[in-house]
């Protein structure tokens, strides 16, 4: 059965006290990113394992690497190999943490298989693929520009390694796909999810709002009207369907609470009982 989790970096109190805050909340994992003081790039080794023994004093289980290509993901062959060598260091210090998931966006996935940023996108993702299987580790892919009969058949191409980090609310928000739909296409590729909702303000071709986002990042996302994150349950996501559809794949990790709003801690706490309530009512079952 599903077990809940938190991005410890949106409690904005930083990552050690984001930590802290996950379990206070109820939650049992975190979810963190491996950017600003936690980019492997940069980060000490003391500060590593000041972060995993955090986690472990605090019955918090680190259950993925958020890990920030920013811009246009894989989709540009000239920026791949300093990507590459980016999530390999993540990967390393996913090991260090007992952690075996990375997630990423990859960029806007081309229809046209032919198409060379097609060709280059799955380059990118059987060489870093081919690192992470023998490793025991997965670069899953967030959901998102893409309609699942795409991701499913980009992930295909590239072969062991990679995996789909599912988020319903992207699905909803932008309208590449229906999210049930996703989940009967992605099922046995899901390795992580995103619990997030949301709703959609102006219908918006996918692969261009994912670029103009490439371009503009959060601010710009903001400053817009196409879509609204919204409190889980008050969105557009359809949760009892959602999560009966996840159980019958027989998905049994994290759904794990995204919250991109500063200051919205007090709605991370509220999602973690919004989850516990809609699973215990599903399935007769407390979850943790």
């Amino acid at each position: 059965m599903f077990k809940i989790g938190t991005l410890a970096d949106w409690f904005g109190v930083g990552i050690i006290e984001g930590i802290k805050e996950s379990e206070k909340c109820g939650a049992t994992g975190v979810q963190l990113y491996a950017a600003g003081e936690f980019d492997p790039r940069t980060c000490s080794e003391e500060f590593i394992c000041k972060v995993r023994d955090t986690a472990a004093e605090h019955n918090q289980q680190i259950v993925a690497l958020c890990c920030e290509l920013g811009g246009y993901g894989l989709e540009k062959a000239e920026d791949n190999p300093e990507r590459i060598s980016y999530l390999k260091k993540c990967a390393e210090m996913a090991m260090k943490l007992d952690c075996s998931i990375l997630t990423t966006h990859a960029g806007v996935i081309p229809e046209d298989t032919d198409d060379p940023v097609y060709q280059d996108m799955v380059k990118a993702g059987r060489e870093i693929g081919s690192f992470l299987a023998p490793l025991g580790l997965t670069l899953a892919i967030e959901t998102g520009p893409d309609s699942a009969s795409a991701l499913r058949r980009y992930i295909d191409d590239c072969g062991e390694g990679i995996g789909v980090n599912f988020d319903p609310a992207n699905f909803v928000m932008v309208g590449a796909d229906d999210e049930l739909n996703a989940v009967r296409i992605l099922a046995d590729k899901i390795v992580h999810t995103h619990a997030k909702d949301g709703i959609n303000n102006v219908k918006v071709a996918p692969a261009d709002f994912y670029h103009k986002f490439a371009e503009g990042d959060l601010d710009w996302l903001q400053s817009t009207n196409i879509c609204t994150e919204a409190p889980l349950g008050k969105g557009s996501v359809r949760w009892d369907e959602y999560l009966a559809l996840l159980n019958e794949t027989g998905y049994a990790g994290y759904l794990t609470i995204e919250h991109e709003i500063k200051d919205g801690a007090s709605e991370i706490y509220e999602a973690v009982e919004f989850l516990k309530d809609k699973c215990s009512k599903l399935f007769g079952k407390q979850q943790t």
